[in-house]
């Protein structure tokens, strides 16, 4: 009986869902890389038309000051308003933009100002694959 309460107690505490809050800035940086992402697939995707070729880049790094500039300019940009995808994603940056400037301006930390690496971002390196002989 004891081991039979033992592991039931091990078996829901391996089953409980992880209780940690969201912090105001791990929504900041889940919502820029799902507006990232998102933006990418708009780039991709057949839906879109001729104005979303012409948006502004979108790749957004919270710890840039220049972030902010990026997400205005992004969210005026005034055409592509009829596609349904451009409108969302416009919401999404509308929403990380206010989040930035008001309720959590004080959780981030902003390391450089390089305007520049959000136009060319640096990307991560990639693995060399193992060549067989």
């Amino acid at each position: 009986m004891k081991m039979l309460l033992s592991l039931i107690a091990l078996l829901s505490a391996a089953l409980l869902p992880r209780a940690d809050p969201s912090t105001c800035y791990s929504r900041m940086l889940s919502l820029s890389r799902e507006i990232t992402e998102s933006f990418k697939e708009l780039q991709t995707s057949r839906a879109a038309d001729s104005c979303v070729e012409m948006l502004p880049r979108l790749y957004l790094d919270i710890h840039n000051y220049c972030v902010l500039a990026k997400l205005r300019e992004f969210v005026t940009y005034a055409k592509c308003e009829r596609v349904l995808e451009g409108s969302e994603l416009k919401q999404k940056a509308l929403r990380l933009y206010i989040m930035m400037i008001s309720y959590c301006r004080r959780d981030v930390e902003f390391l450089t100002d390089d305007c520049n690496a959000l136009e060319n971002p640096i990307l991560p390196p990639i693995e060399p694959s193992i060549i067989e002989s």
